[in-house]
């Protein structure tokens, strides 16, 4: 499908304030971005980069002022989202080195304290795609789905112990339960499409039978319209924004996903 994503945010800023940005998606396997708009004012001047995940990041030093930055994008992405019931577990001895830091605790997933907990939820299912599917629907029952309640992440220990969160708190604890089984994970914020509340989004994805598999436990059941804005361990390394300094937060963050006709 091809859809219009978008994203305003404004801020009133009192002193420069160095800003590292990560807001401009990138095309791949599952998406095509046909054409993008990237605007700030007011303008100026920004560095771009690539991280070491491979999202496109931008440096900027915001004066003070009412500050606002805009993006927006044509996007083609999968009608509907890949699923594999019986795929493969891969040893860590065959996974990728790209693939191999997904394994590892990190700051939101603290992964070596869920192994035990996880063998549970997984008793009796198939290594790989059938266990972490398994990991999704105790998600979705177990953990009440909260949008809105929460603007700091918590870590995956929080989550499992007050048994609520929003859209992030749900990948962490999913992220931790799978890497405790040995199963690469990583964290995805995004666009998704006919999302309500609308908002920014976030799901995870586990490294089964040599590819990247999507699951999302807010969801009743998974469906198209997802398009990756960043990838990372966790929430640490994937935040639209990142500003130094003096505390400033967004006046408004104006979020769009719309179905468009086929572009060319």
């Amino acid at each position: 499908m091809w859809l219009h994503t978008s994203c305003k945010l404004t801020f009133s800023v009192a002193v420069p304030s160095p800003f590292i940005l990560m807001l401009r998606l990138r095309s791949g396997a599952q998406q095509w971005v046909s054409s993008e708009e990237y605007t700030i004012r007011p303008s100026v001047p920004v560095i771009e980069f690539t991280d070491s995940y491979g999202n496109l990041c931008q440096r900027l030093v915001a004066p003070p002022c009412a500050f606002s930055i805009y993006t927006a994008a044509n996007v083609i992405t999968a009608d509907q989202v890949d699923k594999s019931p019986g795929a493969p577990f891969v040893e860590v001895e065959h996974l990728p080195e790209a693939v191999l830091s997904f394994l590892l605790p990190s700051r939101y997933c603290e992964s070596d304290c869920f192994c035990e907990m996880a063998t549970a939820i997984v008793a009796g299912q198939q290594p790989g795609y059938d266990q972490v599917k398994a990991i999704e629907n105790w998600l979705r029952s177990s953990i009440r789905f909260a949008p809105g309640s929460s603007d700091t992440p918590v870590s995956a220990i929080e989550v499992n112990n007050r048994q609520w969160g929003v859209c992030r708190d749900f990948s962490h604890l999913g992220i931790a339960l799978c890497r405790s089984l040995t199963i690469p994970a990583r964290l995805v914020v995004d666009y998704l499409f006919e999302l309500e509340p609308m908002d920014l989004h976030a799901w995870f994805e586990a490294y089964i039978g040599g590819r990247w598999y999507t699951f999302d436990a807010t969801q009743a059941e998974l469906r198209g319209g997802y398009v990756a804005i960043a990838y990372g361990r966790d929430a640490a390394d994937v935040a639209i924004y990142n500003q130094f300094g003096p505390p400033v937060y967004p006046i408004t963050q104006d979020v769009r996903v719309e179905l468009i006709e086929e572009c060319y």
